[in-house]
Parts: C-alpha cells; structure tokens; sequence
C-alpha cells in the first residue's frame, strides 16, 4: 500500500509507517505486559507474517527484537530510579522468572542488573 498522508509541509508517511508508529505508542503503553506477536498483530490489524515484514522494513530490525530492547531499556531506567528489588522489577515487567532476566539483561547490558544498578546509580549521583 502506498498511500501517502502528508503529516507536515515536507513530512509525508505512508500508512505502513503510520501503523509502526502508532504501533510503537501501543507497545510502550503495555510494555509491562507480556506482549506476544499474535496479540500485537491483532492489534495492529495485519497477519503477524505481513507486520513483521512491515516492521523490519520500516524499523530494521524485528518486532521481537524491538520489544525485547525497549523492554530492557525500561527496565534499566527502572533500576536507576527506584529502590525496588530486582526480582520485583523483572516480574513488574512480565520476565518469567529472575534467572531468565539476569541473562537476557547481562546479554544486552554486559553487566548483571544488580552491578549496573550500582554502577550507574553512582554515574547518577557524580554526574
């Protein structure tokens, strides 16, 4: 489809792209929930084959992808600025379990999340 809705003098979008869009708003709306793609592909409208075509066009990387990152990233910020336990946050945002968490976010992160959360909340206060 390449229907275009202009959004600014100079700034047209294709509907595609005003589906990702609205479609990112969505996801870090109900980040804290488990977020399966069947679930955001219904959301969207689309098959979950054609978004995710659509999503790595647009996005360059996949939905999943996406959604593990932001999480992630939420999550980090989240460590920095509450005192909550880990475990507390990691099931806040629907991690099944610490362990599983701890590898991810060491993956992502190069830290376990109790080491970053020390080692940044002291950027933090220097900072």
């Amino acid at each position: 489809c390449l229907v275009e809705l202009k959004l600014g003098a100079d700034m047209p979008m294709t509907i595609p792209e005003q589906v990702i869009q609205s479609l990112i708003v969505w996801i870090d709306e109900n980040i804290h929930r488990q977020l399966h793609i069947d679930d955001i592909a219904k959301h969207a409208g689309y098959s979950k084959w054609h978004l995710q075509r659509i999503f790595v066009h647009y996005r360059g990387e996949t939905l999943a992808r996406y959604v593990r990152s932001r999480r992630l990233e939420i999550v980090a910020e989240e460590l920095l600025c509450s005192d909550e336990r880990v475990l507390d946050i990691c099931l806040k945002y629907g991690f099944e379990s610490q362990q599983t968490f701890t590898r991810i976010f060491t993956r992502h992160f190069k830290q376990p999340p109790s080491l970053w959360r020390k080692t940044h909340q002291h950027d933090e206060l220097v900072g």
